[in-house]
């Protein structure tokens, strides 16, 4: 199969979706990996290393798109790309298509077959694919959120971690799954008061287990989340509902009652944000102030790290990918269940059901899809 890797278009986005390392993996299975010329710039990889591992180079995105029969990104389509698709062709990234319909409407019209990252799953329920991007977007969440603290970046002037005599910063995590895991755990090792919010309780028994106390858990209610909410220095909104909209568990009133200076960082804005007062932002501008408090809500976190990240994101698709490429996207998905979940919409039908229903827009079952 040829397999097509563009280089991201996104604001401020330098990740890539292979690696001359999974390169030569699909090379070595008789694949041919068309890269666009510069495509890992970004991260300090040049063309040279993907030439090495057997891909061959192409001037620009228009004959990458043009040629491959698999297109492997990052991030969602931008529409000069979407432009580009065409009928019959994979397209395999992540998609966020609750929060996105013009997105969602352009794809369909250009009857591409779309598998989104974000949606795949695995044997215990997880998300495979989104879960490195998640640690990654966790872990950052705690250093943009200390650094927006400070006075000069609109802050209120707080150091996380306190000093001997001064009390460290208050710290609330909404969501308690990789994301919020791993902002605990940073925020918990730079010894902030650390409280996760979450509405499973084996889940919060978990965290209780692993964070003893150096963090409390608390149980979801309206309530609950007012009360820590008024009372933080940084809140983190890492709720996901899988392939849906994320659910507004901070109202506007509730962001009006906070102190002056605090900062909420929304990791969930891919799906739409957790806070109601959040709306997208991009690395070249990624804060603004709404009721006097900072908000962070940068749609591409980990493209800030993005040589990190785009390892992390490569570890995880390879495989993905290379059953795709190795069997066809039906076969793939007929074989997988797994990787079934994350056909988002084929051949101008919608098909994943969180994403019809966030929309409004009627769906066809992925396996009534896959056998055709």
């Amino acid at each position: 199969m040829r397999i097509g890797v563009p280089k991201e278009i996104k604001t401020e986005e330098s990740r890539v979706g292979l690696t001359p390392a999974g390169v030569r993996e699909l090379v070595a299975h008789g694949h041919a990996v068309l890269v666009e010329h510069g495509a890992a710039g970004g991260i300090g990889i040049p063309d040279a290393a993907y030439q090495a591992a057997g891909a061959t180079i192409l001037a620009d995105a228009a004959a990458v798109f043009a040629d491959a029969e698999l297109i492997v990104k990052v991030k969602e389509p931008q529409p000069v790309e979407i432009a580009r698709l065409h009928p019959g062709q994979v397209l395999f990234t992540y998609l966020h298509l609750a929060a996105d319909r013009a997105q969602t409407e352009a794809l369909l019209a250009s009857g591409v077959t779309a598998i989104a990252y974000e949606t795949v799953t695995d044997a215990r329920g997880s998300l495979p694919l989104l879960a490195p991007m998640s640690e990654v977007a966790g872990r950052m969440a705690v250093q943009v959120g200390a650094h927006c603290l400070e006075r000069e970046q609109g802050g209120a002037g707080i150091l996380l971690g306190g000093v001997p005599g001064v009390a460290p910063a208050k710290v609330v995590v909404l969501g308690g799954g990789v994301a919020g895991t791993n902002a605990a755990r940073m925020a918990a090792g730079l010894e902030a008061s650390v409280t996760i919010i979450d509405k499973s309780l084996p889940r919060l028994y978990a965290l209780d287990l692993q964070f003893g106390a150096r963090a409390t858990t608390l149980f979801s209610t309206t309530e609950t989340i007012e009360q820590a909410v008024r009372a933080a220095d940084l809140v983190i909104g890492a709720v996901l509902v899988p392939g849906a909209a994320a659910p507004k568990l901070v109202s506007r009133e509730m962001v009006r009652a906070m102190r002056p200076g605090s900062v909420l960082v929304d990791i969930a804005i891919d799906q739409g944000g957790c806070f109601a007062t959040s709306r997208p932002t991009t690395h070249a501008a990624p804060t603004y102030v709404d009721e006097g408090v900072v908000h962070y809500c940068v749609t591409n976190m980990p493209g800030a790290v993005a040589r990190t990240s785009t390892l992390a994101l490569t570890n995880a698709t390879l495989p993905f990918v290379a059953a795709l490429a190795g069997k066809g996207w039906r076969r793939a998905l007929g074989d997988d269940a797994h990787l079934r979940a994350g056909l988002a919409l084929h051949a101008g039908t919608l098909v994943h059901p969180a994403v019809g229903e966030a929309l409004g827009i009627a769906v066809v079952p992925a396996a009534t899809v896959v056998a055709d």
